[in-house]
């Protein structure tokens, strides 16, 4: 059983860390079940004499401490007094978990950054982008560091299992543009297709690893499920809900269409974006679903040729979307001949969001369409992906004669390599496109 999993995003909290007098409290967001506590519990035990933890969701007494002044040296106190414990500058992590439950714990953060910057405090929260988009929240703009964080990339994935000493050697070729070990690059793709069932959940993650495992991975996405669709009801009227779990329930099957752009249609006869769109808008905040949008140029900032109205979603878990797909090892070889490209494209989606890239897909008069552009040291990069070896591709060629890009990627079931100015990543390595 493994009892850690290594998080890439440990690395950027021991940089938080170090920063000096530069730290400001950090923000960090994201979809529920994805780790943050875990992660933000190890941290704080690894690199600090004592962690201070508050939990503003399952200790609702917690808010009185807030009630009166949000000052820290009168805050501090009164947490010392509630955990019984001392917090000491530089020797203490203290942690606000689910933050947006208490309003003024998050507007405190700006008090902690001016007048008591010696403090270590990070701030946590699953649906605070819900929270803080309501008109009664005071956000401490300017005076926070924020930092969203996904579900297991397959990197991680890779991290948690037998195959992790080959993460330098996949690195190694990536870079390089030199195919990997035949029999290894086949393995590492068996592995790769492993986590498209299992995806990024790290109770999921865990769950599939372990062999004394009680449940099946597949139960534990069936309980976050449920999760998400209570969170929707529990945040809006039943109208909105209603509308909300219609649009989320429409995202896989619209990834099935040979046309993947999103189209309210699909959600109910007569939708449309007038009703619909702060569905969208609460899925996004949410962080259970990636946005990509339509632009129409390759030789311009994305931001100035995006087109608000043509889009495609993504689910933010790929094991979420293979369950909710029906996607089995045993229908597998169907999948291939139908879903696949569309399982895919949410999989490398959700790998270049890890990476912090916009999502940007490019449409040139419907007649021609590359899967993604990124930005890439200030330049354009057209990004196509396919499912398995195949590699003729009438899109990216017609992005690069009328583009002339430094070079295109192709993410596929091929080996590494480069050819014709195309960069060949294999499916199991998307996570390293930077």
């Amino acid at each position: 059983m493994r009892d850690k999993m290594k998080r890439k995003l440990e690395e950027y909290l021991c940089q938080w860390r170090d920063l000096g007098v530069e730290k400001m409290p950090l923000l960090l967001y994201g979809a529920r079940q994805i780790g943050k506590t875990f992660l933000l519990r190890e941290f704080g035990a690894n690199n600090y004499k004592n962690t201070a933890y508050l939990n503003f969701e399952t200790e609702p007494a917690l808010s009185h401490i807030f009630s009166d002044s949000i000052d820290p040296k009168k805050l501090l106190p009164k947490i010392e007094r509630f955990l019984n414990t001392r917090i000491s500058p530089k020797d203490t992590l203290i942690i606000f978990d689910e933050i947006q439950s208490c309003n003024r714990a998050l507007t405190s953060l700006k008090y902690f950054c001016e007048e008591a910057p010696e403090y270590d405090l990070i701030g946590a929260g699953s649906l605070l982008g819900i929270h803080t988009s309501s008109e009664n929240y005071s956000f401490p703009v300017g005076k926070v560091i924020t930092k969203m964080m996904y579900p297991m990339s397959f990197e991680e994935f890779l991290w948690a299992s037998d195959w992790a000493v080959f993460a330098d050697r996949i690195r190694e070729c990536f870079f390089n543009d030199t195919p990997i070990d035949q029999a290894l690059h086949e393995s590492l793709m068996n592995l790769y297709r492993e986590y498209l069932f299992v995806g990024g959940m790290p109770l999921a993650v865990n769950n599939y690893f372990n062999s004394d495992r009680i449940i099946n991975y597949t139960e534990i996405q069936r309980i976050i499920l449920d999760t998400y669709v209570s969170d929707m009801t529990k945040y809006a009227d039943r109208a909105q809900s209603l509308k909300t779990i219609s649009t989320y329930d429409s995202i896989v099957p619209q990834l099935a269409k040979d046309n993947r752009k999103f189209q309210y249609k699909h959600i109910a006869k007569g939708a449309r974006a007038s009703l619909f769109g702060e569905s969208i808008d609460w899925l996004i905040r949410a962080g259970v679903v990636h946005k990509c949008a339509r632009i129409s140029s390759g030789d311009m900032p994305p931001e100035i040729t995006v087109d608000l109205s043509a889009f495609k979603l993504y689910m933010s878990d790929i094991g979420i979307a293979s369950f909710k797909a029906g996607l089995t090892r045993e229908n597998l070889r169907i999948f291939d001949n139908t879903f696949m490209g569309g399982i895919t494209e949410n999989y490398v989606a959700i790998s270049l969001a890890c990476t912090d890239h916009a999502l940007y897909y490019w449409e040139s008069d419907s007649k021609a369409e590359v899967d993604f552009v990124i930005m890439t040291s200030g330049k354009l990069i057209p990004l196509e992906v396919k499912a398995n070896v195949h590699s003729r591709s009438y899109s990216l060629n017609s992005y690069m004669k009328k583009y002339g890009p430094e070079y295109a990627i192709r993410v596929s079931g091929k080996n590494f390599g480069f050819e014709n100015g195309i960069k060949s990543v294999p499916l199991y390595a998307a996570y390293l496109i930077l």
